[in-house]
């Protein structure tokens, strides 16, 4: 289904050469400040333009509908809007006959029996990533209010707090693009990943092919306490959020796939101050699946791009046998430039939505 949510509750909807792409956030509490210059940080940092990302430019203005009145939230659902402007619907006619490599053409054909749009990708695309970022916005508003810390007082998990009285400091950086690491390619001054990496990102293009990338994200000052064991832990909702997003493969905690690979005495991590700090964060922040106390840090692997310009040789339905496929549009090299963004959003949607669980 395309809903995510108890407590904030998330539905979006849209495909990406369709008439807009859009999101209802329910569950907003009333009186947080929210206008549409709000989302104008996250929303830009999600956009192409960069080397290595999608020539096909949007506006990405939102449109709030409902659930907000001079300039505060009003109890009411939150409804977004982005239209679709740059759209070239002809650029996948070929893929009902032809399904892309990687991607979703062959099975939701199948599945809805050749209704879906299979323009952009569709429902599948990550152009309706857009609504997760807007999501995410509205629930950074929510971690980040007054209200936020008056239900963490109520439910006596506020004590767990530490550091400078920012709740819930989520940020999520590019740190690998096709095997090479962020140390490797490391600049002084330089930031833009696209600049970074652009040795990498220009052997790609010249090859006409693509490139994954891992995002790693950190959120800190977060209480002791959150997360609903068994099946609402901390990491089980922010995986089932994170999975959502076009192009994950994989996901770690903390140590993640390293702890197999230690002993006991190495993953383990003594408490070392009342607030339940420990001396090593192998856990990333979470034992039992409840936050301990300490920054919950994941890790989210990013395939390479499945539309790229090298030929590919593939099933033709049409014809009944395999032929050449040469795929046109506008696609990135790399969409790991653009998504961690994303993945924050998803780390404070699942946030929100068990805080709002709190009583």
């Amino acid at each position: 289904m395309n809903t995510f949510g108890s407590n904030f509750r998330i539905s979006v909807f849209g495909e990406s050469h369709g008439a807009g792409i859009g999101v209802v956030a329910d569950g907003v509490p009333a009186g947080i400040s929210l206008s549409a210059d709000d989302f104008a940080e996250d929303l830009s940092r999600r956009k192409s333009g960069a080397k290595g990302t999608t020539p096909r430019k949007e506006d990405d203005m939102p449109e709030i509908l409902s659930g907000v009145m001079a300039g505060h939230t009003t109890g009411a659902p939150v409804a977004l809007l982005f239209r679709n402007g740059n759209t070239r619907p002809s650029d996948y006619s070929l893929f009902k006959e032809m399904p892309r490599p990687g991607h979703a053409d062959f099975v939701a054909g199948v599945k809805w029996h050749d209704f879906n749009d299979p323009r952009g990708g569709g429902h599948f695309s990550g152009r309706v990533t857009l609504s997760m970022v807007a999501a995410g916005v509205i629930a950074k508003k929510i971690l980040h209010s007054a209200y936020a810390l008056d239900r963490l007082v109520r439910s006596g998990l506020s004590d767990s707090l530490h550091g400078d009285g920012t709740v819930f400091s989520i940020d999520a950086y590019l740190a690998e693009i096709g095997g090479v690491t962020r140390h490797d390619v490391e600049l002084p001054g330089v930031t833009d990943p696209s600049v970074l990496w652009s040795s990498q990102l220009d052997k790609a293009i010249s090859a006409g092919d693509s490139l994954g990338g891992i995002v790693e994200c950190t959120v800190k000052n977060v209480p002791v306490g959150l997360g609903e064991p068994f099946f609402d832990s901390v990491e089980s909702l922010v995986s089932h959020l994170v999975f959502s997003i076009p192009g994950v493969r994989g996901i770690e905690f903390g140590d993640g796939f390293g702890a197999a690979r230690m002993k006991g005495s190495e993953h383990n991590d003594p408490i070392v101050s009342p607030a339940g700090t420990t001396s090593g964060n192998g856990a990333g922040g979470a034992n039992g699946g409840i936050t301990n106390g300490n920054p919950v840090v994941f890790r989210v692997a990013f395939k390479p791009t499945s539309s790229i310009r090298m030929i590919q040789h593939t099933w033709n339905f049409t014809a009944g046998k395999i032929a050449s496929l040469a795929i046109p549009g506008r696609h990135d090299v790399c969409f790991a430039l653009r998504t961690p963004v994303i993945v924050e959003a998803a780390a404070a949607i699942a946030l929100a939505d068990m805080l709002l669980t709190l009583r």
